[in-house]
C-alpha cells in the first residue's frame, strides 16, 4: 500500500468521458462535481435514474447488474470508472453477498468495454477472514478488481463527513433532541474520518496516475468516539447528558430508536467494527480537512434535520 506522498505519480492524458456509479448519491456526487469542474463529461450508472436533477450535465444510465451487455454498452468509450457502489447493511434480498457478485459483474463489464482505469472506493482494513460480512465482502471485491486485468487504484476510507453525510449529522440531531446520549463501552475507539470532497480529490488524482495502487483515505483527525460526541455536543449547544452503557445495551437502544424512525441507525456489525478499531488507521493523512474544525464551522446547520438512510437507498 502506498502513502500520501506516493499518490501523485505520472499523469496520464485522458480522452472521452468518465463513469461514476451513484453520481446522484453521496461520495459519487462529490466525485462527479469535481470531474465536471475540470471539464470532464460524466455519465453515471445509478439505481435511481429518476433522481437526476432537471437539466443535470450528468448523463444517467441504469446500474442493471442483470444485463452484462447493458453494462458494457454504458461503459464503452469511458476513460475511468469511479466505483462507489456498495451496500451499508443487508435489507430484504439486498445483502453483502449480492454486492460482491454485482461488483464482480461491474468490473468484468469494464474490462470488456475497454475502460482504461478503475478507481474503487473500498474500506479501511478489508479482510477476507473477517467475521463481518462488510469487511470480508470488501476484501473479496478488491481481489476481484485485481483479477479483472484493468489498471486500478483502491481508496480505503473509514468514515466520511461533509455535505449531506449521515453519521455526524445524526449524532447532532440526537444531541439536539434527546435528554440523554448513550456511548457504548466508554467510546474509547477512534475514528479517522475524511471529508467527502477530500475523498473526491484523492480519487481524481489517482485516476490520472499509472500502476495499481491502494491508499488509505483518511483525514488529519483521530478522535475517540466519546471525544467526537462531546465535541459535537458543545458545537451545537446541546444539554444532553452523555452516558456510558454496555455495547449490547447501546444496540438495543439504537434498534428501538431505529424502529421508531423506520430507519437503521447502527447495526451490530458496525458497532463491532468500530469498537475493534477498524475505523482508525495509523498512516499519513491523505485528506486535509479537519473534522473538528468542520463541525465547528457547520454547527448552526448540523442536526437540524434527520438524514434517513433507508429512505435514501431503499425507497
Amino acid at each position: 500500500m502506498v502513502g500520501a506522498a506516493d499518490v501523485i505519480g505520472p499523469r496520464v492524458p485522458s480522452a472521452g468521458f468518465d463513469v461514476v456509479t451513484g453520481a446522484f448519491g453521496y461520495s459519487g456526487a462529490a466525485i462527479a462535481v469535481r470531474l465536471l469542474g475540470a471539464g470532464r463529461p460524466v455519465r453515471t450508472l445509478t439505481n435511481h435514474p429518476e433522481r437526476a436533477p432537471s437539466g443535470s450535465p450528468v448523463e444517467a444510465a441504469p446500474l442493471d447488474f442483470r444485463s452484462a451487455t447493458g453494462l458494457v454498452a454504458s461503459l464503452r468509450g469511458a476513460d475511468t470508472l469511479y466505483n462507489t457502489y456498495w451496500v451499508r447493511f443487508a435489507r430484504g434480498p439486498v445483502n453483502h453477498e449480492l454486492a460482491v457478485a454485482n461488483s464482480v459483474a461491474l468490473f468484468r463489464a469494464a474490462a470488456d468495454a475497454g475502460v482504461r482505469r478503475i478507481v474503487h472506493v473500498s474500506i479501511t482494513h478489508p479482510d477476507p477472514g473477517s467475521p463481518l460480512p462488510y469487511f470480508s465482502g470488501k476484501a473479496r471485491v478488491e481481489a476481484a478488481l485485481a483479477e479483472c486485468g484493468v489498471s486500478h487504484a483502491i481508496v480505503r476510507p473509514s468514515v466520511l463527513f461533509g455535505g449531506d453525510g449521515v453519521l455526524i449529522n445524526n449524532i447532532a440531531w440526537l444531541l439536539r433532541r434527546a435528554p440523554v446520549f448513550a456511548v457504548g463501552d466508554g467510546g474509547g475507539y477512534r475514528l479517522r474520518g475524511i471529508h467527502v470532497d477530500d475523498l473526491a480529490q484523492l480519487c481524481t488524482k489517482l485516476a490520472g496516475t499509472t500502476g495499481n495502487q491502494t491508499v488509505d483515505a483518511v483525514g488529519p483527525d483521530r478522535p475517540t468516539f466519546a471525544h467526537l460526541v462531546r465535541h459535537i455536543k458543545v458545537a451545537v449547544g446541546s444539554r444532553a447528558l452523555i452516558v456510558n452503557v454496555p455495547g449490547a445495551a447501546l444496540l438495543t437502544l439504537s434498534g428501538a430508536l431505529g424502529f421508531a424512525l423506520r430507519d437503521t441507525l447502527l447495526t451490530r456489525d458496525e458497532y463491532r467494527a468500530m469498537a475493534a478499531g477498524l475505523a482508525d488507521t495509523d498512516g499519513e493523512a491523505t485528506g486535509t480537512t479537519s473534522m473538528a474544525a468542520w463541525i465547528e464551522q457547520n454547527a448552526d446547520t448540523l442536526g437540524r434535520t434527520y438524514a434517513h438512510e433507508v429512505r435514501r437507498h431503499f425507497r
